[in-house]
């Protein structure tokens, strides 16, 4: 990273690479940090962003048909650009339309990963099908701006800088160790948490899992519903033990989201604060963090309400970024 950051200073430019497996229709909540961070970066270095729908990779390793996942990458595809990128500056590809412009260097990715190397990263079996074995060197491809001959023209090692998930870890790790053979420069990565699920710290929110998630598509009734309803508490079994004892924030869901999403860290302290003294109750620890994440799904509904079909259209077109 501060490799990618001395280059700018230097009058280099970067470009920031990042994506989503279109597993639903809609993403969660929690799909929207690396997403936030990628919107921020972008507005401040005023750098290309190149967003990879991984609609191959849903349908390998979920089954079904294909074109539902690629639908779910359309729908996908608005939730992304709600999220403020400058359309000049973004281009999304779903894998499925653009891997031709990719496949030379998936080729010579995959020429310099060994079958014993997948194995050990990412668990594959003897039954996994040879999909899943190649998938890797797909998902490595955009982070080597000569994968994108028609978005970076005449630049073909432009540095790389990855913010994604730490799920995607092992992906961008081969990426790196790979990237020397080929001799282009390795990408920069910058890891996200996990948003938990609704039910506690012990799993992460999931898309295929309604009641572990709060998706941007929920009404405010349902984001009301989940939280009351779902949403695992640090308080204590009665209000009388919760005023001697007081709660423990740290595992309580109400207020882990608003670590991530309350704007205001000065509010976020008092209300931990509160919470540890007793002074504050679980129910009004969810009332806050249910007001918190209503505004924040109604502004990105507003604002993807606005996409239009032109402006999908061109994010979605390879073109000359830099």
């Amino acid at each position: 990273l501060e490799q990618v950051l001395n280059y700018y200073e230097s009058g280099t430019p970067f470009y920031l690479y990042t994506g989503r497996g279109p597993s639903s229709d809609s993403l969660h909540i929690g799909h929207l940090i690396p997403f936030m961070m990628t919107q921020w970066l972008q507005a401040v270095f005023r750098v290309p962003v190149v967003i990879q729908l991984t609609d191959d990779e849903k349908f390998l390793w979920k089954g079904g048909d294909l074109e539902t996942f690629r639908k779910h990458g359309m729908s996908n595809a608005l939730d992304i650009l709600a999220m403020g990128f400058d359309t000049n500056l973004t281009y999304i590809l779903m894998d499925t339309d653009c891997i031709g412009q990719m496949y030379p260097n998936i080729l010579r990715i995959q020429k310099h990963v060994t079958l014993s190397q997948v194995r050990g990263i990412f668990g594959f079996q003897d039954s996994s099908n040879i999909g899943k074995i190649s998938f890797p060197a797909i998902q490595a491809a955009p982070a080597f701006s000569s994968s994108l001959p028609d978005v970076f023209p005449n630049h073909t090692d432009v540095p790389c800088l990855i913010p994604c998930a730490i799920d995607q870890d092992p992906y961008f790790r081969m990426t790196r160790d790979v990237a020397p053979k080929l001799g282009r420069r390795k990408p920069a990565l910058l890891h996200s948490k996990f948003i938990p699920s609704l039910q506690g710290s012990c799993g992460k929110m999931s898309a295929s899992d309604a009641l572990s998630a709060i998706y941007l598509t929920d009404t405010a009734k349902q984001i009301k519903t989940k939280i009351n309803k779902f949403a695992f508490s640090g308080g204590r079994p009665t209000v009388e033990e919760h005023r001697e004892l007081g709660g423990n924030p740290d595992v309580d869901m109400s207020y882990r989201y608003l670590e991530f999403f309350l704007k205001d860290d000065k509010e976020l302290q008092e209300i931990g604060r509160s919470y540890r003294q007793g002074e504050l109750l679980s129910g009004e620890l969810k009332s806050r963090t249910i007001q918190c994440i209503q505004d924040l799904v109604a502004e990105h509904q507003e604002r993807r309400s606005k996409i239009t079909e032109e402006d999908l259209r061109r994010v979605m077109t390879a073109r000359t970024l830099m």
